[in-house]
């Protein structure tokens, strides 16, 4: 049976530092409805619960900031996309911030743990800090430290406490206490603002990252060709597109650390279109649209959109 894409939406803001990204599903929703666009009534509809008022709180975590509350949000969209994925759907997730995608990789291994999961990470940061090395305490920065489960220890400058550690502990084991993901597995698009800590650890774990500089001297497709080579092993890709990965001098600032220098939206097409032609995408993540920092009106959420609509096509004809 074909499957079909799902959009599943996840409303949740409270992995960032900055508000408003819990915001960004709806924004580029009116960014559908102002081109005229029937997208969001052409798909099936999964709305994971959040609970954003939790940001009012008073936090004891200043290293993993309300990491209980991220745990629990991950929890429940790991629980989204396994459902979705074992219903024969394709799951296009869109999420607030960055901290979601260690729910959606682990609702991925929870549907498939019998196989290699790839990852390609199109973001301008590296997302690789743990509550041991973070410098902002901001999990939205850590997702991929806990896919991999590393905790980077050779980096520490934080002296994390018990809950805390216990909290981390369990966001890395969510859907399965493996390692979802191994290094040589995960690789970087777009990436251009990190710390020395993660910058040890790309390092050491010989993660490649394709810069925008590389990509474009070298060709886009000669790079993604090369990119998926080295995802050959694996029997399914995830993708997971930050849209501060695009240029924020030639977007707009409506993302919660923006980046200058990044793609423009045809080459991130580009890149998932050819990525999603290899068969083996079972998943894509759109993150990080804020619209209370957008400094052109909506113009962040409507590029968004564009990219979408370009890229659903692809992954209609894939499926």
């Amino acid at each position: 049976m074909k499957r079909t894409i799902n959009l599943v939406k996840n409303r949740s803001d409270i992995g960032a530092g900055t508000r408003g990204s819990d915001m960004g599903i709806d924004a580029i929703e009116i960014a559908a409805i102002n081109k005229g666009s029937e997208y969001f009534n052409n798909f099936s509809t999964l709305d994971v619960e959040t609970h954003n008022e939790t940001i009012y709180n008073k936090d004891r975590n200043a290293f993993a900031i309300r990491i209980e509350h991220v745990l629990q949000q991950c929890t429940r969209l790991a629980d989204a996309v396994a459902y979705s994925l074992s219903a024969n759907h394709f799951p296009l997730v869109f999420s607030g911030d960055h901290s979601s995608a260690l729910g959606t990789i682990s609702g991925i291994k929870t549907a498939y743990p019998d196989q290699l999961l790839g990852v390609i990470w199109i973001d301008a940061h590296a997302d690789l800090h743990s509550p041991y090395t973070s410098p902002s305490g901001n999990i939205h920065g850590m997702p991929l430290a806990a896919a991999l489960a590393n905790d980077n220890l050779e980096a520490q400058q934080n002296q994390i406490t018990g809950d805390t550690a216990l909290f981390w502990n369990n966001l890395k084991n969510i859907g399965t206490a493996q390692p979802k993901l191994k290094p040589e597995h995960l690789i970087y698009f777009g990436v251009r603002d990190t710390e020395e800590q993660e910058d040890q650890l790309i390092q050491s774990l010989g993660i490649k990252n394709y810069k925008v500089e590389e990509v474009r001297f070298r060709g886009l497709e000669t790079c993604v060709k090369e990119a998926l080579e080295k995802l050959s092993d694996c029997e399914m890709i995830y993708i997971s597109f930050d849209v501060d990965s695009m240029d924020c001098d030639l977007i707009s600032l409506g993302t919660g650390t923006p980046v200058s220098k990044g793609f423009d939206p045809q080459e991130v097409i580009a890149i998932i279109q050819t990525i999603v032609s290899s068969g083996k995408v079972r998943c894509l993540e759109v993150v990080e649209v804020n619209p209370l920092l957008d400094n052109k009106g909506n113009k962040m959420a409507e590029t968004a959109f564009e990219i979408l609509e370009k890229v659903t096509e692809s992954i209609s004809a894939s499926l």
